[in-house]
Parts: structure tokens; C-alpha cells; sequence
């Protein structure tokens, strides 16, 4: 059972592309001057699914203030702020479940496509969302 799965995964295609190149470059500076000057190219992002699960998306004028999300959500990514009765998401803890999208009843909140995530500071402005 084993060497059949090992044998079809060696055979198959991988399910991801190469991003950005097919092969680490020795110098990145001479490989990005290949890239401006058309002898090289970057490989694009894979495309991602419908309905794929990203960065969650946050519409301030639809949010009515319910904190319907707040209770809701699993890992206490969602903090209320009472002076202007919205929200802010930390989305370094998020897990990606959806379930405050599926109960806004404004919509205000969304799924994107958006998922090049990685930080080295948590508390960035790339993973909070107000």
C-alpha cells in the first residue's frame, strides 16, 4: 500500500508551481537584472481556488458593531473597540475557519485571496486588520 502511493506521488506532478523561479539563482541582484532586462522570467503565484479560505477582508462602513464575530470566533483573533464600535483582527492568530464571515449579518467581513502572510513582527500592519 505504501510503495503504490510512493510510487504514483514520484510519478505525478506537483500540486504547486515553482515560485519565483524554477531554480534558487546564486545571485538574486543578477537574477532580478535578467528579469527588468526580459532575459529571465518570475513565475506568477498559483492561482488560487474558489471559495479559498485567506486574509480576512473588513468592511468599515457595513460593520454595524454586533460583536456577533467576537463570539464567535475560536481563537480571539477579534477585539471590539468601544469609542468607534468596530472592530480589529489579528490575523497572525487566525485560523482561518470563516465561521465570523458566516455569521455577519452585514457582510462587512469577508474572505480574500490574499495568503503571502509571513511577518517577522506580529503586531506588523500586515496582519492587523481595522
Amino acid at each position: 500500500m505504501i510503495l503504490k502511493t510512493l510510487i504514483s506521488q514520484l510519478l505525478s506532478r506537483p500540486a504547486t508551481n515553482q515560485f519565483p523561479t524554477k531554480y534558487m539563482p546564486r545571485s538574486v541582484t543578477k537574477f532580478l537584472t535578467r528579469v527588468q532586462a526580459g532575459e529571465d522570467k518570475v513565475h506568477p503565484p498559483v492561482q488560487v481556488p474558489a471559495r479559498f479560505r485567506g486574509k480576512i477582508g473588513y468592511d468599515r462602513e457595513k460593520c454595524i458593531g454586533c460583536q456577533l464575530c467576537i463570539r464567535v470566533c475560536p481563537a480571539k483573533v477579534i477585539e471590539f473597540k468601544p469609542e468607534t464600535k468596530k472592530i480589529r483582527m489579528h490575523v497572525a492568530r487566525c485560523t482561518f475557519c470563516a465561521q465570523c464571515v458566516d455569521v455577519c449579518p452585514t457582510a462587512a467581513l469577508s474572505l480574500t485571496a490574499e495568503f503571502l502572510l509571513a511577518d517577522t513582527d506580529r503586531g506588523s500592519k500586515n496582519l492587523i486588520v481595522e
